[in-house]
């Protein structure tokens, strides 16, 4: 079981239910909401209705866990079914998760909850305290906490008896439900009282040692008296032990170990477990007494690694219990303020991980982690590095002793305060699951249903560590007739779309399979776990945050009845250039009396890739485009690439996956280099382009010059692969908007095979200014004054001239007198 925290999901569009048309009526994929009662005692069999939508075809109920199987499903009506659900007597105790799979499809995660004690039910009025209802001890009692109900229970107990009162209610994943429990006596003085215990989520118990004979009364209501219809619970009430933790708590699988019960008011008490041969996700060991069994397991990990437990005095470094890594360190903090110390030797270069389980396995701690040179102060530390828990990954600097070191974030300590820290040296693991299963928020089933002679995709995840490169899945032990194409993980992805296909003459089955994940490396080992998870309660006004979820270690696979549409793709023979665009065809194959329109998507777009949404093959219609994209940094291969298409028919929603279609990525088959260019509104101008060939075309490809402000001209151009350059004769208006208009960009449409590989390449350029204002007309200039004569200075007496100078004079006079 994963621990519930608030987390945030992104909501993805995929969804991998499938639903059908059988071959009389039309499929529908089923929903199931309800399951009443929502549990049994162990060793008896119950009758058990499961309602919700689309159910009246229901074939089988797929327990996850052993120890549980249904018989004998009766049809009640369309929406639900009865079933004859049989518990074994040494089934396990806790929480079963379900499905159900009808002939039309697998519903959503639910569960049913197996206990140790007979099942009684609560009666009303039993919320006045002077009249409580009657129970014996040791039964689980199914009631509901109504709106500001308070439910009242009356047992009787001797001195010294035990009594315990343990309530299922947000684990049974219906609502947002947080009880609250108190056992009082019968002056109604409160002796023991709980909210969220750390030990069971948001659930509550509360357990004590009867102080006299007696009468006792348990209490049970919404914690904050806001219950309503759907609040339902399972109130384990007796002398059964209920210990808040197990030390250690931890071990290797296929091993009996020594444990110790912790935090029973009875007083603690030990005894030997046998662990399973293989580790389980979500195991946990279970506590039993000679009064009875604890109703659901306390948290216990399995890993291969050799205990140490620490040995106190060790609360500074000079008392640290000494280890050899790798190996599990497991202590309590015992006390208030109480820090644990442990030492180690290690070498320069050696790389260990130091992981805190503590909240993961139901302790209350909130663990501080340290590691330390012997000696000196902290080279590292950690809080909450993985939830509330801590983790180091630490490199160790020198040769020497280290010390690992632990305390409690608020200092906080007690019996209970168990811990486990794993040293280990990192090795390559994988996690593989689907996106979680968020009914509420509209992901869809996260399991697969295939019909017959048709197809179902669903996303796979997977998470690395310590590792990189492709990884390829593999699938095991598929209901008859159904096969499955799984496509490669690439290195640069966490997801992958697989295809599952039924035969034509498949019969209606189920399977839960383990989806296993190897590097395609062979030098890379890798340990693989499949480990998917479905979220029951989310916060209020369902943002996102998960209140109460669960985990499942394999994928439910069935096959189902025929499908009223099938889809496929058109193969494209032309690339996806990075910055291009493409028109991806889509066509629906129908059965002659299935018209209704049918919305297509890609539940999964490759790297730097985006497809458009919205698109639908109209009522009647055979055909739908969907727009898709490639940014300039998009990944250069051929991804497999799939389409979900969803009908309604008569019976609800049908919907079914096309083939796997290749997709190549390829870089664009011409460069362009704008040079800017700048007019005038109302003038013309050229912008010049040079051409760069990437890839040889053939003929001609068309540019267009994209972006041109408004009321702004040109033609369109065409080049080959020869072409270097070309110009854009730009006209622009007097209307043409003034500024710099920089996002202009060419679509170059290149026909290959006969399909267009259409490029968007940019960016270009063009400054449109105002024209200049005219000159205005010269004005003629005013007459000026005459400026004043200014006064000659006197002339000096003129030299008398000499006879040679008068006879000259003559005769220029004469000379200009007759030329």
């Amino acid at each position: 079981m994963r621990q519930p925290r608030p987390r945030s999901f992104p909501l993805l569009a995929a969804t991998a239910t499938v639903l059908a048309l059988a071959t009389t009526a039309i499929a529908s994929s089923p929903s199931l909401t309800a399951v009443r009662p929502m549990g049994g005692q162990r060793g008896a069999e119950v009758e058990v209705v499961f309602s919700g939508a689309r159910l009246g075809d229901a074939q089988e109920v797929m327990f996850y866990q052993p120890g549980v199987t249904a018989t004998g499903i009766t049809k009640i009506d369309d929406n639900s079914f009865k079933a004859k659900v049989k518990i074994s007597a040494d089934a396990p105790l806790g929480f079963r998760d379900l499905r159900v799979r009808t002939a039309t499809g697998v519903s959503e995660l639910r569960g049913f909850s197996v206990g140790a004690m007979p099942e009684v039910s609560e009666k009303e009025p039993n919320n006045d305290f002077e009249a409580p209802q009657s129970i014996p001890m040791n039964v689980v009692v199914n009631g509901v906490a109504e709106n500001e109900d308070v439910d009242y229970f009356v047992v009787e107990a001797k001195k010294g008896e035990r009594i315990s009162a343990e309530v299922e209610g947000m684990r049974l994943g219906i609502t947002l439900f947080d009880p609250y429990v108190a056992i009082l006596n019968a002056k109604r003085f409160e002796l023991a009282s709980s909210d969220d215990a750390a030990l069971l989520w948001q659930d509550a118990f509360a357990s004590i040692v009867a102080p006299e004979d007696g009468k006792y009364i348990v209490q049970v209501r919404e914690s904050a008296y806001a219950g309503n219809a759907n609040c339902l619970y399972r109130l384990h009430v007796g002398n059964f032990p209920r210990s808040t933790g197990v030390y250690p708590p931890g071990g290797r699988p296929n091993q009996k170990l020594a444990v110790k019960w912790i935090g029973d008011p009875a007083g603690e008490a030990s005894s030997e477990v046998a662990l399973p041969a293989e580790t389980r996700a979500g195991w946990g060991v279970q506590r039993q007494d000679d009064k009875g069994f604890s109703p659901t397991p306390n948290a216990f990990r399995l890993a291969e690694l050799d205990n140490v437990l620490e040995v106190e005095p060790n609360d500074d470094q000079a008392t640290a219990t000494p280890f050899t890594a790798p190996a599990a360190l497991n202590g309590v903090l015992g006390k208030a303020g109480d820090a644990d110390h442990f030492v180690f030797t290690g070498k320069k270069g050696q790389v260990f991980d130091l992981r805190v389980l503590g909240r993961k396995l139901r302790s209350p701690i909130d663990s501080v982690l340290y590691i330390a040179k012997k000696g000196g102060g902290a080279i590292a530390g950690s809080d909450d590095s993985n939830g509330p828990d801590s983790y180091i990954r630490q490199t160790l600097p020198d040769d020497g002793e280290y010390v690992v070191s632990i305390v409690d974030q608020l200092k906080k300590g007690g019996p209970d305060y168990i811990y486990r820290i794993e040293v280990t040296t990192p090795e390559p693991s994988l996690t593989v699951s689907t996106p979680a299963e968020q009914i509420m928020l509209g992901t869809g089933v996260m399991a697969v249903s295939v019909p017959k002679g048709g197809r179902q995709a669903i996303l796979i995840q997977g998470s690395r560590t310590d590792f990189g490169g492709e990884v390829q899945f593999s699938i095991d032990g598929l209901p008859p007739g159904v096969e499955v194409e799984i496509p490669p993980l690439a290195a640069s992805q966490a997801l992958v779309p697989i295809l599952f296909k039924a035969k034509p003459d498949a019969a209606p089955a189920g399977a839960l399979v383990e989806v296993v994940g190897k590097s395609v490396d062979p030098n890379v080992k890798v340990k693989s776990h499949f480990d998917t998870l479905s979220a029951f309660v989310l916060a209020p006004n369902n943002n996102g945050i998960i209140m109460w979820s669960r985990s499942v270690d394999r994928l439910a696979v069935a096959a189902t009845e025929e499908s009223p549409f099938a889809l496929e793709i058109v193969q494209p023979k032309a690339p996806l250039v990075r910055s291009g665009q493409m028109g991806l065809k889509v066509r629906a194959i129908r059965k002659p009396d299935f018209k209704a329109a049918i919305a297509v998507s890609l539940p999964w777009n490759p790297p730097g890739v985006g497809s458009g949404g919205g698109i639908a093959i109209p009522e009647g219609q055979d055909e739908a485009v969907i727009p898709i994209n490639a940014d300039g940094n998009a990944e250069l291969r051929t991804w497999k690439i799939v389409v979900n298409g969803t009908g309604t028919g008569p019976g609800g929603p049908v919907m079914v996956s096309s083939q796997l279609a290749d997709l190549t990525i390829a870089a664009p088959y011409v460069g362009l280099a704008f040079q800017n260019a700048s007019v005038e509104q109302g003038k013309e101008t050229d912008m010049a382009v040079t051409v760069s060939k990437n890839v040889d075309f053939p003929g001609e490809a068309s540019v267009t010059l994209i972006g041109l402000p408004n009321k702004a001209t040109t033609d369109a151009k065409k080049i080959t692969k020869d072409s270097t350059d070309l110009t854009f004769h730009i006209k622009t208006d007097p209307a043409s908007p003034v500024g710099k208009h920089a996002n202009l960009f060419c679509q170059v449409v290149v026909t290959q095979d006969g399909e267009p590989i259409t490029h968007n390449i940019g960016t270009g350029t063009l400054q449109i200014d105002a024209p200049l204002p005219p000159k205005p007309a010269a004005a003629a200039p005013a007459a000026a004054p005459a400026p004043a004569q200014a006064a000659k200075p006197a002339e000096a007496p003129a030299k008398p001239l000499s006879r040679l100078e008068k006879l000259r004079l003559e005769a220029k006079q004469k000379a200009g007198a007759n030329p």
